[in-house]
């Protein structure tokens, strides 16, 4: 016999694993697939379904009754796998911070390697960008942000959001083409 969601969480508050592999078996392809798009990773993304369910089991008396049981999975893997990206994010900045200076001149012992000239590069070009167009492309790829959660965040029309990121890619592209191509 299947059971509603209230069943089921209900079951899950009383302490009931064989709820919560119910609740696993309804919804771990679309939490899983959610995390995958956040995270971009699969070993991340599972991770984060992993993670999800676990505090769904630990935080089942926070569910509030009458909700959708989805909705509140759905925000509980999108909170996990924004968190792991943002954990991998200040994990790739504290590793740069110990990378040799990015304004030493190439040939200069080990900063004229290949993966420094490209850093200087990147660097140089994003210093291009108007301040606008470093936000949105900041707050997309070093804060997992959507365009539409960094409209809101900044509180501007979704609109304004993308043609900011398209105009700020395509000026990094122009930028970066000598060294891309070159």
């Amino acid at each position: 016999m299947l059971r509603n969601e209230n069943e089921l969480i209900a079951a899950v508050l009383a302490g009931d694993e064989v709820a919560l592999g119910e609740i696993y078996d309804r919804y771990h392809r679309l939490l899983y697939t959610i995390a995958l798009r956040i995270t971009g990773d699969r070993g991340v993304a599972e991770e984060v379904l992993q993670d999800t369910f676990y505090s769904a089991w630990r935080s089942a008396a926070q569910f509030r009754a009458g909700a959708s049981l989805v909705a509140w999975l759905i925000g509980l893997a999108r909170h996990r796998a924004i968190d792991a990206v943002r954990s991998r994010t200040f994990q790739a900045r504290q590793r740069e911070q110990w990378l040799p200076d990015a304004d030493a001149a190439p040939g200069d012992g080990e900063g004229g390697s290949d993966a420094q000239l490209v850093r200087v590069a990147v660097r140089a070009a994003f210093r291009v960008l108007t301040p606008d167009q470093r936000q949105v492309i900041d707050l997309a790829y070093y804060g997992g942000l959507t365009q539409a959660e960094i409209a809101t965040c900044m509180q501007i029309p979704l609109g304004t959001v993308k043609t900011r990121m398209r105009t700020g890619f395509e000026r990094l592209r122009r930028e970066l083409s000598p060294v891309v191509s070159g």
